[in-house]
Parts: structure tokens; C-alpha cells; sequence
């Protein structure tokens, strides 16, 4: 950082403090000793999902969540547990710097998690992700996460 007193381009942190999308920094100038206050703006890199028509939207984590809640009404599950679900997806292609993922993929990232948390959750989104269209797709799911809970011990 350069000092605006004196432009010698060298300074010390004095105080990191975190703020919202923001880190304030008080520096001081290793020439001058002047001190300083800096900001750095954290970047945000959004997710962009990859439609099935080929459009590209941004990741809406609430949209996400409305439609997991949807499989869960009436279910034992919580919100947080649903939030932090969600959460954890988009964390993880962040951390991963995709900055495109398709709506596929992103579904069937939250039938995994879902047949953990709950299974009528998991077939009552799989069966509108998947676009269930007769009495053979259902009991097709069921008797595989039949046979998958049978092999568990």
C-alpha cells in the first residue's frame, strides 16, 4: 500500500477488523510512520446455473431452499437443516471457483444429500426433478432405496 502522505510504498498492518463484504486495515507508513485506514472489498464470484433450456441464472439459494422445502412439508425435518444443505452445495462450487454449474448436477447433488436427511423427502423431489410421469418411476425409487436401506446395516 502506498502511504498518502509521503508515496513510499511500503506500510505495516496495524488493525485488521472484519466488517460486512469488507476487511478495514489501519497500516503505518515504514518511512514516515504516518497512519493510514485501508479497505479491501472482498470479491464475490457468483455461482451461474445452466438451465436445461441453455439459459444461465444466477444461484438463488432461497429458490433452492423453497423447493426442497416443498418435498419436506409435513416431514420431521428442520429449516436450519435445510439451509445448511443448501448452504453447504453452494460453498462447495465456490470452493471449487465453478462458476457455472447445470441445474442437473445441482439436483442430483440434493437427492444425495436428501436420502440422507429423509427418504419420502428424496422420493417427493426426486419424482419432480426427475419429471415422474407414471406408477413405474415410483416404484422403481422406492424399491431401489429399498434394496439400498436393506444392504445397511
Amino acid at each position: 500500500m502506498k502511504c498518502p502522505d509521503c508515496g513510499y510504498d511500503d506500510s505495516r498492518v496495524i488493525d485488521s477488523r472484519p466488517t460486512e463484504n469488507k476487511i478495514r486495515r489501519r497500516r503505518e507508513c515504514l518511512k514516515c510512520s504516518e497512519r493510514f485506514t485501508t479497505y479491501e472489498i472482498i470479491e464475490d464470484m457468483p455461482v451461474m446455473v445452466v438451465k436445461k433450456d441453455n439459459t444461465i441464472e444466477p444461484f438463488d439459494s432461497q429458490k433452492l431452499i423453497d423447493r426442497v422445502l416443498r418435498a419436506t412439508i409435513k416431514r420431521p425435518v428442520k429449516l436450519k437443516t435445510v439451509e445448511s444443505m443448501v448452504e453447504n452445495i453452494q460453498t462447495d462450487f465456490k470452493n471449487r471457483l465453478q462458476r457455472e454449474v447445470s441445474s442437473e448436477k445441482i439436483g442430483e447433488i440434493v437427492l444425495r444429500k436428501l436420502k440422507d436427511i429423509d427418504h419420502v423427502a428424496y422420493v417427493r423431489f426426486a419424482s419432480v426433478y426427475r419429471e415422474f410421469d407414471d406408477v413405474e418411476s415410483f416404484i422403481k425409487i422406492i424399491s431401489e432405496l429399498s434394496s439400498e436401506l436393506e444392504k445397511t446395516p
